[in-house]
């Protein structure tokens, strides 16, 4: 029985990764252990592990008198509330969790297992990066990364957990991947660190301004999402992986729901104020359309003046795009623009189905924004959802003007069901802004040109002029929103649509 005692006790080394000391280390900075974070995110007792006992080949540097087993990265499977999942955890405590020949392999063999098996990836991310003793080959080995992510973007979701520093060529992996968490004050990313960038530019700053979980979630969009610490990312992360497929051949999951379809509010017939200058929180209808109110917001701190995020209808996954008339007044602009077209992109590739709810005023004018390319940015929410072919559904609350109206999921790119509220105002553009164009000639006649301006908005500030040429399918009361989009969703179930053969799009970028 000596081999069997010999297993445990090589099991038991593998386990303790960099040791006591290092483990403490790491406690100490309020962050968990590669294992622990495995734990509390899959499923009690479902971890399966793989290379356990992997240890690296390198001899440069005086390396071979050190080979923990494992590498400085635990990988396997195991199951998030019963469905199946690939996850990697770097280890902090076992040369910093950097990146080996050896550690790059195990990554790379449960991604090609995930895309082989349908099933997707979570890699949690706490690395001082490449590892410098050796050289080329831990290049190499990101690079063999990259390639995966590449491959496995759009055949199974990919979730980076950023859970300590993930510096240099690391980046680039989670940059690939559909979701990137970072948690609070412990977790940051950049290409280049601090001290290079004091080197090269003199500009002094700290790692936290660099490349904080602040700053991707708020200025840069590079993160999805920050927590306050370990624990709380993981039940969001578990929280995000409920709403999605294993893969883009499945469908997203159905849960049970104890929330009436049918459900009538009546205070949303009061949600427009008279005032159409005067904005409200869009966010109250998506909680009352949702199921059981519950909402999964994607970049909450970047471009509120769009909101992205998912919900359930009859407790299935959907994805909300809607203009959020607090910021901006719901203008779109570039940042909106991007990041709303990523989302639509992710829903489209995972055969997720889309809630559009529309109230925009356009596109936000300025220097800043034409000089950003806003023409280009703007294209792409145009062309990611002119190329969608999962269901969609549209409900116009408000403003709908201009080139913004066609954007936003109109009849006109392939919108399955177009809704209008009373309140609905779909039209070239504001009565003011058009009156000064139309009747330029009697602009010094105040009186004239507010009877004008009074005409015009009888005329076109409503949503009856659409409708009268089945753009809009139907003119709905705004108490019966969850009803009417639910169904509208329900009849959709069995789409099929498809886009003419090509080898790829060529989205403008």
């Amino acid at each position: 029985m000596d081999v069997m005692l010999e297993l445990e006790k090589r099991r038991q080394t593998a386990r303790e990764g960099g040791g006591q000391r290092r483990i403490e280390a790491q406690h100490g900075k309020g962050k968990l252990t590669a294992r622990e974070r495995v734990e509390l995110l899959l499923d009690e007792g479902s971890f399966e592990e793989f290379d356990m006992f992997v240890a690296h080949r390198c001899i440069d540097f005086g390396m071979e008198a050190e080979r923990p087993a494992g590498d400085g990265v635990v990988t396997g499977w195991g199951t998030i509330n019963g469905r199946m999942v690939y996850v990697f955890s770097q280890d902090f405590t076992v040369f910093g969790g950097s990146l080996s020949e050896t550690h790059a392999k195990k990554i790379c063999k449960i991604m090609d297992m995930a895309i082989q098996n349908g099933a997707p990836v979570i890699g949690i991310n706490d690395s001082g990066g490449a590892r410098i003793q050796e050289g080329v080959a831990s290049l190499a080995g990101y690079a063999e990364v990259f390639q995966r992510n590449i491959m496995a973007s759009g055949v199974v979701p990919q979730i980076s957990l950023i859970m300590g520093p993930c510096a240099g060529g690391a980046v680039y992996s989670p940059a690939m991947t559909d979701f990137i968490f970072m948690v609070k004050d412990s977790s940051y990313m950049f290409v280049t660190g601090p001290d290079v960038v004091k080197t090269v530019t003199n500009e002094v700053v700290s790692a936290e301004d660099l490349g904080g979980a602040s700053t991707h979630t708020k200025k840069s969009s590079v993160a999805d999402g920050a927590y306050e610490n370990d624990i709380e990312m993981l039940a969001e992360a578990r929280r995000l992986f409920d709403f999605l497929p294993l893969n883009n051949r499945q469908k997203a999951p159905v849960r049970p729901f104890f929330d009436d379809p049918a459900r009538l509010e009546s205070s949303l017939d009061t949600l427009i104020p008279d005032n159409p200058n005067q904005p409200y929180d869009m966010k109250e209808l998506i909680h009352k359309v949702a199921d059981e109110g519950d909402f999964f917001e994607i970049q909450r701190d970047y471009a509120a003046n769009i909101i992205t995020g998912f919900v359930r209808l009859e407790g299935q996954t959907v994805g909300v795009v809607a203009n959020q008339p607090m910021v901006l007044a719901g203008c779109l602009d570039i940042d909106a623009s991007r990041k709303a077209a990523r989302f639509v992109r992710f829903c489209d590739a995972f055969e997720i189905p889309i809630l559009t709810l529309v109230d925009v005023p356009g596109f936000l004018p300025g220097v800043a924004q034409e000089l950003g390319g806003v023409i280009k940015h703007g294209a792409k929410l145009l062309f990611a959802y002119g190329e969608a072919t999962v269901p969609k559904v549209t409900v116009i609350t408000r403003k709908a003007y201009g080139g913004a109206y066609d954007v936003m999921a109109s009849k006109h790119l392939r919108g399955d069901f177009n809704y209008a509220w009373p309140t609905a105002e779909i039209a070239v553009m504001g009565a003011k802004g058009a009156v000064e164009i139309l009747y330029r000639s009697e602009l010094g006649d105040k009186d004239k040109i507010a009877a004008r301006v009074k005409d015009y908005e009888t005329r076109f500030a409503n949503p009856f002029v659409a409708a009268e040429k089945g753009f809009i399918d139907e003119v709905i009361h705004p108490q019966s929103t969850r009803k009417r989009v639910a169904r509208a969703f329900a009849s959709l179930r069995g789409k099929k649509q498809s886009n003419p053969w090509k080898k790829h799009d060529n989205i403008p970028l």
